[in-house]
């Protein structure tokens, strides 16, 4: 069964921009916070604003205080200066694609035109727009209702931005043959027409299209009434627990999309549930899925790649023990991993929901594993040397601490902090504590060179910092939501991307230059391959939204078992 994720799928950049905008002021904030109406037509998102007290309200008091954000979908000019007026200081959030109809419709109201909404009565943008219509303003639905309508002698007609773009077609032709002197201007969003035209070619391009979003998400029950006239099977659902897979069990294949209020921890846990249920009519691929996912959830892929990443580090060193070395790296980074993944199952219910069962489930078990190999990886370094045991001691120390109350650090809200709460903490020390543990442990044992030890610090931290990074990327929506303050958060998704391909281009320039040294072994520069190969799959990663998060995942820990591969043969 193949199963395609449309590229469009999920938020657009103007809900994207309203739920970071009341998240952030929910983080940054200790005022009681509020949005004018539901921020977003999607339940779940409706539901975790109200797990952060972030409420909303309906109608406005007489006497209000605190943070009241307008939602995307804009209101009329009236209701946000009523806001003010009671006392509440008013965030916009209104999408800038619809401030532009806004001020498309006003400019003209003000000259005496009539304006012509194409969209639906209810609708909150199309409710906000006629505000600013000076009463003067008509909505249409049908060319029946357009045809009811008298001629006016001066009319603007614009469309609500998520209106679907065929039936804007036939009113435009329309009204360039019969009433050529109206001004009609395109205000249907650029991502609106991509997802409509996305899913009308996925339609006739697959047996079944699954749809997911709220159901009272006008541009998401649009995309399913799209897809409905390629004549396929269509289900529209909010969460997977709604998914018929006995209905599905007859389609070779399945596309998802998603409406642009559907965030990406629905679409994620929409796609692997689909994805894990779907193949279970093939035992040989689901068992391998089984696999992948046993080995992600429990960490010990990561664990198996920092370990093959020592074990390169330790013969580009040329140094002994490559192999005792590698277990010692790989049991800190399990244990740290999973204590890690502990103390986040709340961030993990919206990045990986499905992790955050597991360890929810298994919670002891895994709390066992954690202080077993953590300890097993402190014994083996103690026989190493001293040196070693003290230095993965004093990690070990900090890891427990980063997740505890334990260093006095006050936070942005004047709250007692913990370290992981420090803006962009996270790729920085997993970078550090991944380079000691890859790098530096097997230097001090061994009593290696300065030089050689930094390039290849540089190369693995090199390395590390691009997964991390990457990950962070995947996980910014949920991360947001629990007040985290990554790196792709601090600086946004693009500049986070860039930084990451210019480590993975300084990684490859840096195991070049050894070429014309005697710094590291012969043939070091086949490592290059590793770097140069991350960039191309994340450069991919970053257009197509084609390949599943744990997917991505997967292949780019491969990537650090390929280390070990490479340097077992150079």
């Amino acid at each position: 069964m193949k199963i395609v994720v449309a590229k469009t799928a999920g938020f657009c950049m103007g809900v994207r921009r309203a739920v970071d905008m009341v998240l952030d002021a929910s983080n940054l904030s200790q005022e009681p916070i509020y949005t004018y109406g539901p921020l977003i037509h999607n339940p779940q998102v409706l539901e975790m604003l109200e797990e952060k007290k972030i409420f909303r309200i309906d109608t406005i008091p007489e006497k209000g205080s605190g943070i009241v954000l307008i939602r995307a979908h804009g209101v009329p000019p009236e209701d946000e200066k009523a806001l003010k007026d009671a006392g509440f200081t008013v965030i916009n959030a209104t999408c800038p694609r619809v401030v532009r109809v806004q001020v498309i419709i006003r400019k003209y109201a003000q000259k005496g035109y009539s304006t012509l909404i194409i969209g639906d009565q209810k609708h909150p943008e199309v409710v906000g727009l006629l505000g600013y219509a000076k009463g003067n303003g008509h909505t249409i639905t049908s060319m029946a209702q357009l045809l009811a309508l008298p001629r006016f002698k001066a009319a603007v007609v614009v469309a609500q931005t998520t209106q679907d773009t065929a039936f804007y077609d036939e009113i435009k032709v329309w009204c360039k043959t019969h009433a050529p002197h109206y001004k009609i201007f395109d205000t249907i969003c650029g991502s609106t027409e991509k997802r409509q035209s996305e899913i009308r070619r996925l339609a006739r391009e697959n047996d079944a299209v699954i749809v997911v979003g709220g159901k009272q998400s006008g541009n998401t029950k649009r995309l399913a009434q799209i897809a409905s006239m390629a004549g396929k099977l269509v289900t529209h659902i909010e969460d997977a627990s709604q998914i018929d897979y006995k209905t599905l069990s007859s389609a070779r294949s399945v596309a998802i999309t998603a409406g642009a209020s559907t965030p990406n921890w629905i679409i994620n846990d929409a796609c692997s549930k689909i994805e894990t249920n779907l193949q279970k009519l093939h035992p040989i691929k689901a068992a391998l899925f089984l696999l992948r996912d046993f080995l992600l959830k429990t960490n010990i892929m990561a664990a198996a790649g920092a370990g093959f990443l020592t074990y390169a580090c330790s013969v580009l060193q040329q140094t002994a023990q490559s192999f005792h070395h590698a277990l010692i790296a790989m049991l800190y980074v399990l244990s740290m991993q999973i204590i890690n993944n502990l103390f986040t199952i709340k961030s993990d219910k919206y990045n990986h929901p499905q992790r955050a069962l597991f360890y929810k489930k298994n919670r002891t078990y895994l709390w066992v594993l954690a202080v077993i190999s953590g300890g097993a990886g402190l014994y083996l370094s103690f026989i190493t040397g001293m040196l070693s045991f003290v230095i993965l001691l004093v990690m070990s120390l900090l890891g427990l601490s980063y997740n505890l109350k334990l260093v006095p650090i006050i936070s942005k809200k004047g709250q007692i902090a913990r370290i992981k709460d420090i803006p962009g903490s996270k790729t920085i020390l997993i970078t550090l504590a991944w380079g000691t543990v890859t790098c530096l442990l097997p230097a001090v044992a061994n009593h290696s060179d300065l030089m050689p030890v930094a390039v290849i610090f540089l190369f693995a931290a090199g390395l590390v910092f691009a997964r991390t990074a990457f990950f962070d990327i995947l996980a910014i929506q949920g991360d947001r939501i629990t007040g985290k303050e990554t790196l792709p958060i601090l600086l946004g998704e693009k500049k986070s991307f860039d930084i990451i391909k210019y480590a993975l281009i300084f990684n490859i320039g840096i195991i070049f230059l050894t070429v014309f040294t005697d710094l590291l072994v012969k043939r070091a520069f086949f490592l290059a391959f590793i770097p140069f190969i991350m960039l191309l799959l994340i450069s991919f990663f970053e257009k197509d939204n084609l390949i599943s998060g744990a997917h991505k995942e997967f292949i780019i820990e491969s990537s650090f078992l390929a280390t070990g591969l490479i340097a077992a043969v150079i």
